[in-house]
């Protein structure tokens, strides 16, 4: 079985907004490294539009780890008003989202990944997040989005390991108790 791995860029005051982290070549590093280990990248409308920046990147003369990390992965999108996808990715209903994370974490392979927001808050409320990792960055945004508004339950985690990086910015990762 697959796990399913989340990570996200957080300030101190609980903002995932992605204009307001303090990214450094070293987490730039391990983000391309999250990304290249897992089977699959699974995103919501949002994030995948904004990931397409990286498309660009990739096709550039002289793309980083990042942009040919995600340039290469398999996608899966979760929408419900996108007609269709491509950049490597399928389309995914948002009335199918739990059938087909159960489907592709019974596949054989390293893992999965997902990323943004408002899918991760559903993934979390069906049990479906096995790791949970938050980047956390020295700042105070003094705004939202924040992370997991609206969880139906409380989630017990337990810490299974941190990591820090330039600027400050520590990697917290955590698995459902």
């Amino acid at each position: 079985m697959r796990p399913l791995r989340y990570s996200i860029n957080v300030t101190l005051d609980g903002c995932v907004d992605h204009r307001e982290g303090t990214p450094s070549e070293q987490l730039h590093q391990h983000a391309a490294e999250t990304i290249a280990r897992a089977d699959a990248l699974i995103f919501g409308r949002r994030t995948y539009q904004m990931m397409e920046f990286w498309r660009e990147e990739a096709a550039g003369p002289d793309p980083g780890p990042f942009a040919r990390s995600i340039d290469v992965a398999k996608k899966y999108v979760v929408s419900g008003t996108l007609d269709d996808v491509d950049w490597n990715a399928e389309l995914v209903r948002p009335d199918d989202l739990e059938a087909t994370v159960r489907r592709l974490k019974d596949e054989p392979g390293e893992g999965l990944y997902c990323g943004g927001v408002q899918l991760p808050l559903a993934l979390a409320d069906l049990g479906l997040i096995d790791e949970y990792e938050f980047w956390v960055h020295p700042r105070l945004a003094g705004h939202g989005p924040t992370l997991f508004a609206g969880l139906a339950e409380p989630l017990a985690l337990e810490l299974v390991g941190r990591r820090e990086f330039d600027g400050g910015v520590v990697a917290h990762r955590y698995v459902p108790r």
